[in-house]
């Protein structure tokens, strides 16, 4: 993973320190800016980062953030299949886990997206995970949540399709 000088330093602002890690933007807005990152799996100094998929873009952050609170957690747990949540879960920690350095022995992320392995723990973490071409159902929810209620930012992306 190699992320350009100028796509670290703005990471940084976004995220209001610098990265820990090595990570690639998989998504950006329109005009090219970071929205959301696909880290490595494992920290510069070994720890394991359960997220694969991060949202950095701030729009969708604070948006998201509303659905939140708004019990957008509760409330898609309820509405979509445990099992296709489990399985956007398996996909999610294969995929990460099949970037580990081949013999790694320490210690390994766990669980699926936001690290939690069953349910829905962050809105945030499964819309990253969708908008990076993920199967997830969670994903697709809030996706269309934040259509339904005109929290889409205007410069937010739309999804990965290759």
């Amino acid at each position: 993973m190699t992320a350009s000088p100028a796509d670290r330093e703005r990471v940084a602002v976004l995220l209001g320190r610098i990265p820990r890690g090595d990570f690639d933007v998989v998504v950006r807005t329109v005009s090219g800016d970071p929205a959301v990152l696909r880290n490595a799996p494992l920290l510069d100094d070994g720890t394991p980062m359960p997220t694969r998929h991060w949202l950095v873009h701030s729009g969708l952050r604070a948006a998201i953030g509303t659905l939140e609170s708004h019990g957008g957690v509760r409330r898609a747990e309820a509405e979509l299949d445990a099992e296709a949540i489990a399985r956007a879960h398996a996909a999610h920690a294969a995929e990460r886990d099949g970037d580990l350095p081949t013999g790694y022995e320490g210690p390994k992320p766990f669980g699926g997206v936001g690290g939690t392995r069953r349910g829905v723990k962050c809105l945030h973490a499964h819309y990253a995970h969708w908008l990076a071409g993920g199967a997830d159902p969670v994903g697709a929810w809030v996706h269309e949540q934040l259509l339904d209620t005109d929290l889409m930012p205007a410069d937010a992306p739309g999804r990965i399709t290759s």
